[in-house]
């Protein structure tokens, strides 16, 4: 898919930091649920309103691919795009980069075609459409217009 990635800026905490004073390898994974939940918000489909429409999307599937350590204080940006979508199973890919404090201030959240800074983590998840009782949910049948912009989107 070439879609535009979704960029969300934030700054590492101290609490996100180990003894060793990197970014916890766990804290990743966070930060791609928060990136996800952006892109979606962005897209118009904010996740409580998903789940008002008694729509849930668990995580089925976690890949992360650590490349560079980050720091307490660090500028991240966290880059989330579609990988692949059906009407049943989503699923996301990411991008944490450091980026310069300029960057930061500049570009807090935006739509870009190419991701930029130096590349901390890449990784995905894959996500599958439930009901409410936790069965398999179309969202093409069940939510067409959240349908439509993944359509759109791809």
């Amino acid at each position: 898919m070439a879609e535009a990635w979704h960029q969300h800026n934030m700054r590492v905490q101290y609490k996100d930091t180990d003894r060793m004073g990197v970014v916890h390898h766990g804290n990743y994974v966070t930060w791609f649920e928060v990136g996800r939940t952006e892109w979606m918000r962005h897209h118009g489909m904010a996740y409580h309103k998903m789940e008002d429409q008694g729509l849930l999307l668990p995580v089925m599937d976690v890949n992360v691919t650590y490349k560079k350590s980050a720091y307490f204080d660090d500028c991240v940006a966290i880059f989330t795009k579609i990988a692949n979508y059906s009407p049943v199973r989503l699923e996301f890919e990411y991008e944490a980069r450091k980026i310069s404090e300029e960057e930061f201030v500049r570009s807090g959240e935006k739509e870009t075609i190419e991701s930029f800074g130096e590349l901390l983590a890449k990784g995905s998840t894959m996500h599958m459409w439930v009901n409410s009782d936790w069965k398999p949910a179309r969202i093409n049948k069940v939510a067409p217009e959240v349908y439509g912009v993944l359509q759109k989107l791809g």
